[in-house]
């Protein structure tokens, strides 16, 4: 038997590695998604102020702060029993537009993009940000700079700082805006608009034109048929900050749709002895083990869930864009995983409208923007998607706001079993005997991978003072040998 070892994957937050296991004959057997490395959060929150999470549950993560910032606002709304005004919900999703087309833009042309731009086989020295920037010019790669540069100078006009806000409070929000904010803002936006249109232009060119990658797109190699969740409005349209929770199945029919405070009827986490990492299922459907299908209880989250479970944008522009992409694909739902790529770019276009309307809106400078809390504390749960899909926060508290207990469901966690699934089926594509295995072949098994965006640091909640991952070592009938512990 032969090992193919992975380490560390590239292009994402957090450290993770794959292990390939091959047959005397060179052929694939098996695929190990690993998640090394440990975070703990929700042990260490127990005996914390509730209204300190904020704070700390986004220190979870230097990528996506702003969505545990802003899940753990809303779980401290229903923990305390109060709802923030009008003015206060529209300046939470204005910063949060603000801070998707920041995380978009970063994945796209600097995590997704090389393996496009550069192509799955270019150097390893190539396939990098520098490399983008080289084949597609100075002035695109400085409208990438500009773009995240400008976003985070919202979220530090609202937030106090462009990284880590202090923004959320229980029942509001700590600050708004003033007129000659909210006119920078506007101008902002529109910039932002026209670098989604750019953005949605360069995919068209460069891989929507390009055969061999659209074939590689609608390949079995990176397809799965599956549960998606994401989060819709009212009219079942795309929504980021608020919502019910909707999920399809496998044919894009309805299978649930329920509040937040509901998830633990239909969320269920199994754990493998192998990795930090659970593995979230549907409970009325039940843990089959990393297969697809409709008896399967696998879901996935992300873009491509969000527009397979809505009924459209609710924006002209990403609408006309949602339309052309599921035109193009053969339909909904679209089970190709690379197809997650085209459909950030979709919600980039979202993002960029939504703050643009934001910015425009009159009440958004009107200062009733906190309703205190009078209520006693108990429990909370604040649901929002996170630009890698559902995140959830649930808190447990005593009478005077002490964290009892937490749950953290992360984005990346949804979409643990599939990107298991994932890379073991690029790797039995990719692998083959006799064939050399080169540098190229392995990136090709981490692009299963890499449309997820995953934030492994989010990903690992295994409480404190467990032993290491264990070593299993099997025999070719799969016996175990021997564990290291």
């Amino acid at each position: 038997m032969t090992k193919i070892t992975i380490d560390p994957i590239t292009r994402l937050e957090g450290h993770g590695k794959i292990e390939i296991f091959l047959n005397d004959a060179g052929e694939v057997t098996n695929t190990y998604f690993q998640v090394p490395e440990l975070r703990g959060f929700e042990k260490f929150t127990e005996g914390r102020l509730a209204e300190d999470m904020p704070q700390i549950t986004q220190r979870i993560c230097g990528v996506c702060p702003e969505a545990h910032h802003l899940a753990s606002t809303k779980a401290l709304d229903a923990l305390f029993h109060v709802e923030p005004p009008s003015p206060a919900k529209k300046l939470r999703e204005l910063l949060y537009s603000s801070f998707y087309v920041t995380d978009h833009t970063t994945h796209f042309y600097i995590l997704a993009g090389p393996d496009f731009i550069m192509g799955p086989d270019a150097p390893v020295a190539e396939r990098n940000i520098l490399g983008v920037i080289g084949k597609v010019g100075l002035e695109l790669g400085g409208a990438v700079i500009k773009t995240r540069m400008r976003n985070h100078h919202i979220i530090q006009m609202l937030g106090g700082r462009g990284v880590h806000p202090v923004f959320g409070l229980p029942g509001g929000i700590s600050r708004g805006l003033n007129e000659t904010e909210r006119e920078e803002v506007e101008d902002i936006a529109e910039e932002n608009l026209e670098f989604a249109k750019l953005s949605l232009k360069v995919f068209h060119d460069i891989v929507l034109k390009n055969k061999a990658y659209v074939d590689m797109i609608l390949s079995d190699a990176y397809t799965h048929k599956t549960y998606y969740m994401g989060m819709v409005d009212a009219n079942n349209k795309v929504n980021f900050y608020d919502g019910l929770i909707r999920i399809v199945d496998p044919e894009g029919k309805e299978f649930a749709k329920f509040k937040p405070a509901d998830y633990l009827k239909h969320i269920g986490e199994h754990v493998e002895p192998w990795t930090y990492a659970k593995f979230p299922f549907l409970k009325n459907v039940g843990w089959k083990g990393f297969i697809d299908g409709k008896d399967s209880g696998v879901l996935r989250v992300a873009p491509l869930a969000r527009l397979n479970v809505a009924d459209g944008m609710a924006t002209p522009l990403a609408q006309e864009h949602y339309e052309e992409y599921f035109t193009t694909l053969g339909g909904k739902p679209v089970h190709h995983t690379l197809a997650m790529h085209w459909a950030r770019l979709v919600e980039l276009m979202y993002a960029a409208e939504r703050l643009l309307e934001l910015s425009r809106d009159p009440e958004i400078t009107s200062p009733h923007i906190r309703t205190i809390p009078t209520a006693k504390p108990d429990e909370g749960i604040g649901i929002i998607e996170a630009p890698r899909g559902t995140l959830i926060h649930h808190y447990i508290t005593d009478e005077i706001g002490i964290i009892k207990k937490t749950n953290l469901i992360v984005a990346t966690l949804h979409n643990s079993a599939a990107v298991n699934m994932s890379i073991d089926k690029a790797a039995r594509a990719n692998i083959q005997p006799g064939k050399e295995i080169t540098e190229g072949t392995l990136n090709r098994i981490e692009m299963a991978w890499r449309p997820y965006d995953l934030c492994l640091a989010c990903a690992t909640h295994a409480l404190p003072g467990h032993p290491m991952v264990p070593i299993y070592l099997y025999d070719q009938k799969k016996n175990v040998i021997k564990i290291y512990d």
